[in-house]
């Protein structure tokens, strides 16, 4: 009798808090990977764009892990690799703004600031292409659409820039933290395309 009672008695379930940390826990081992994907210098939109998928799959409940994650990597890096030398670019010719602003140069300030928003912008557009990433999905129709999202959806925007901004500041108190907080950003970039999908 006892033991048909305990075949009756269905499967315990998680407690909301021990889901919710198990994806914040998923999210920050997300981060190392990314962070691991992102030793390439160019690989940096594929990295980000796996660990987005990897991230969609566990919030899901669609079973992933590491192989599943390097799977996309490599699917993202084939043409992702480009859009990661254009990043750089972008963010060089920043630099170069920076430096003109910083030189007295008139009216270098203005044009500092106007090419760090720019690179502030483009970052967020990137990050929103890369969480709704899929494999054979073209990263230039991605990034376009991206780009339009980044100005239609300011809230979702700030969103992403705040986690950027946990990403630096961990970075400027203990560097090591910055690894594991990227997958953080992943999941922000992430749970933003999903507010907007459903609004």
């Amino acid at each position: 009798m006892a033991q048909a009672r305990v075949k009756e008695r269905s499967p315990r379930k998680e407690s909301v808090f021990g889901e919710r940390f198990s994806v914040f826990a998923e999210c920050l081992l997300t981060g190392v990977w990314i962070a691991v994907a992102c030793l390439g210098v160019v690989t940096y939109p594929a990295a980000f764009a796996a660990g987005a998928r990897h991230l969609r799959r566990r919030t899901t409940h669609v079973g992933g892990g590491w192989r599943e994650f390097v799977a996309d990597f490599r699917a993202a890096v084939r043409r992702g690799w480009a859009v990661g030398l254009v990043g750089w670019a972008v963010a060089a010719a920043v630099w170069v703004d920076v430096l003109a602003a910083r030189a007295g140069i008139p009216g270098g300030p203005f044009v500092g600031a106007v090419g760090v928003f720019a690179l502030i912008g483009v970052a967020v557009a990137l990050l929103r292409a890369a969480a709704v990433w899929t494999p054979g999905a073209s990263w230039r129709a991605l990034l376009a659409d991206a780009g339009r999202r980044t100005v239609r959806d300011p809230a979702g925007s700030f969103l992403i820039v705040c986690g950027l901004a946990v990403v630096a500041l961990s970075a400027g108190f203990l560097p090591p933290l910055a690894v594991p907080v990227l997958g953080a950003v992943a999941a922000a970039a992430v749970a933003v395309e999903e507010r907007y999908r459903h609004r």
